[in-house]
């Protein structure tokens, strides 16, 4: 009897690691050579990148046409704004947001990076950050102020958080996990 458990347990255990294998492998067979360093996926079509998406006059919230198709986050550097749009291309959430000093260039990206709270480059402790582009070594990514502070950033600084409320903080932090689109557009 002892020897059959023991090789039942014996057998288990080659199972167990012959799937922790297999599932080690398939991660970084589909993961990205370098994960430290946030990029561009693709541009956006000129068309798109040339000049403002169009907006709804009457319903200054509304997505912009043009802004991409699917599950996706955009973010309007003119508009200072961010939607959390679902595969369906139905807005869950759009909310205003404080840029950085550093602006991505429009085009299409993916999050690369997440972390629960930090300090930000300017100092002030930061949660839910959402990290998915880099330009001239400079992070870019949402974040929310852990205090709920408000403060703009110093205009003298390099700086690539783009501030959102604690609020919508926690929604991006939910809805943009590794790998989620992140289009900008003007």
């Amino acid at each position: 009897m002892v020897r059959t458990s023991s090789g039942i347990v014996a057998g288990l255990t080659a199972t167990a690691l012959a799937v922790i294998g297999f599932l080690t492998y398939q991660a970084s067979a589909s993961a990205p050579s370098d994960l430290s360093a946030p990029r561009a996926t693709e541009s956006l079509p000129a068309t798109a990148t040339a000049s403002k998406a169009p907006r709804d006059r009457k319903h200054p919230t509304a997505l912009p046409a043009g802004s991409g198709t699917s599950r996706r986050v955009v973010y309007s550097l003119d508009d200072d704004r961010v939607w959390l749009v679902e595969q369906d291309d139905r807005v869950r959430r759009t909310f205003r947001v404080s840029p950085g000093t550093v602006d991505p260039p429009p085009g299409r990206y993916v999050v690369t990076s997440r972390s629960g709270t930090i300090v930000g480059s300017d100092g002030v402790a930061v949660e839910h950050v959402v990290r998915f582009a880099s330009l001239n070594g400079i992070t870019i990514g949402f974040s929310a102020a852990a205090d709920g502070s408000a403060t703009p950033p110093d205009p003298t600084k390099k700086l690539g958080g783009i501030r959102e409320s604690k609020e919508s903080g926690t929604a991006t932090w939910d809805f943009a996990t590794i790998g989620t689109r992140v289009v900008v557009i003007k």
